[in-house]
């Protein structure tokens, strides 16, 4: 995994290059959810890659990038990832971000609107935690510090994954793989990202500013980020456009990969036509909360 120094630190990400026979196509940045990786984005790079050049970043203490000391707020993640996009594609690029990629995306669209051609938010919000969650948190990060994964997953996976899937044994591997993963990672790097996200600002105050084509997604059974928290990001960005993902958690991209790469693909297309997508407007939306 190539890897790029930003501040002194080895930012890892993944890179499919310009497709063949396509010298001018655009670059999608995928920024990851807390706990996972860029990995998570494999479906969606798999069939985006003929059309797309694909780079996925690893957020510091997680996939292929080490811990580090400090830096895990999100406007440092965000610099990191404005790092990448500046030395990777002069040319403004769409971002894809679950989670804590989304928390990333909304501080880029905010202030660096110019090198975003599109923001897809994924299972996110543009608040801070709920306080009643943030205790939770940070007792889970604590108990990943000295225990590791295996003797909690059972309390994390729900907060990752809807019930669908958690029932299906079928997709279990899926879930394997994501504990996996995570058991790989430096253990006090998770806990800073952890408390990262819990301790996050909110920056609903500036995404109004926002005027790049917005496609706001999230799982109907997402705990960690309910459906209210996107209906509020849409009501704040002019324009944005909203899609529920059923029988889904909040991983939606290993949850419903064949539904969430068909809304990708329609909404990239739609942005590359200059045309608006034939989807959920804000006006359907119910009252947004929270």
């Amino acid at each position: 995994m190539p890897t790029i120094a930003i501040d002194g630190v080895p930012i890892a990400y993944t890179d499919t290059g310009v497709p063949p026979g396509r010298p001018d196509a655009a670059t999608i940045v995928f920024g990851h959810g807390l706990l996972f990786g860029g990995w998570m984005f494999g479906p969606q790079i798999q069939a985006l890659r003929e059309h797309y050049r694909c780079v996925s970043i690893d957020w510091r203490g997680q996939g292929g990038t080490p811990a580090t000391p400090d830096g895990y707020d999100m406007d440092t993640l965000a610099d990191d990832a404005l790092a990448l996009i500046r030395a990777l594609d002069p040319r403004p690029v769409h971002w894809v971000g679950l989670s804590m990629g989304g928390f990333v995306g909304l501080r880029l669209a905010a202030r660096h609107g110019a090198l975003l051609r599109s923001l897809t938010l994924l299972d996110t919000s543009a608040g801070p935690e709920v306080p009643a969650k943030i205790g939770e948190y940070k007792r889970l990060a604590r108990a990943l510090l000295w225990l590791g994964v295996r003797p909690i997953r059972g309390l994390i996976a729900p907060h990752l994954f809807g019930p669908s899937i958690r029932a299906d044994r079928s997709r279990r591997p899926v879930i394997d793989e994501w504990a996996a993963r995570l058991s790989r990672c430096d253990r006090s790097g998770i806990r800073r990202a952890v408390l990262g996200v819990a301790d996050r600002v909110s920056v609903e105050n500036e995404i109004s500013a926002i005027t790049v084509p917005t496609l706001v997604a999230v799982g109907a059974d997402d705990h960690a980020t309910p459906p209210d928290r996107s209906q509020r990001i849409v009501a704040l960005i002019p324009g944005a456009r909203y899609h529920l993902i059923p029988d889904c958690g909040h991983t939606s991209t290993l949850e419903q990969p064949e539904a969430v790469t068909a809304m990708l693909t329609r909404f990239l297309e739609s942005v590359d036509r200059d045309e608006p997508e034939a989807n959920v407007s804000s006006a359907e939306l119910p009252s947004a909360g929270g």
